[in-house]
């Protein structure tokens, strides 16, 4: 099972937190006509070729790739911050990911609780992560860069022992 699970550490891509402070309903509305979808519910994601919304809280979403239409949509109703700079993504793929994602971490893995198109914030060793479930094999891990490094090496430690 392990030889064929992978993590690759992903090229930087443009990342940005979006924050509505309020008008929520209207909101989403004015990102639904811009972008063609609505922002998705919790813990879940959506997007199209140009921009996915990957939703981590409440008020609060990930966006990766475009966000040209989101910063004239929001208005004085919410906020849009780069934070591509301080995030380095891994895609951990193959029939092993959701097994590695256990070690150093306690959440639900399997597919009926972490299904393609979801979303989790969680710690895995000791390192605050955001996943998202790209397919049902592959996971793409959003790791703060100051601790990328140490994490990528815990799951190539790791990845030798599944299935022991």
């Amino acid at each position: 099972m392990t030889d064929t699970t992978s993590i690759i550490a992903l090229p930087a891509a443009p990342l940005h937190a979006l924050e509505i402070w309020s008008n929520p309903v209207a909101v989403g509305a004015r990102i639904q006509k811009g972008l063609g979808f609505a922002p998705p519910p919790l813990n879940r994601s959506t997007g199209n070729t140009a921009t996915t919304l990957l939703r981590y809280e409440p008020t609060v979403w990930l966006v990766e790739g475009d966000v040209s239409v989101l910063a004239d949509t929001l208005g004085d109703d919410g906020g849009l911050t780069g934070i591509g700079g301080g995030i380095v993504r891994f895609r951990i793929a193959g029939p092993g990911w959701r097994e590695l994602l256990l070690e150093g971490g306690v959440f639900d893995t399997s597919a009926a609780a972490f299904p393609a198109g979801a979303t989790a914030a969680t710690v895995i060793d000791h390192v605050g992560v955001r996943l998202h479930a790209e397919s049902e094999d592959a996971c793409v891990a959003y790791v703060p860069a100051s601790y990328a490094e140490g994490l990528h090496h815990f799951w190539e430690e790791a990845l030798p022992l599944l299935g022991a």
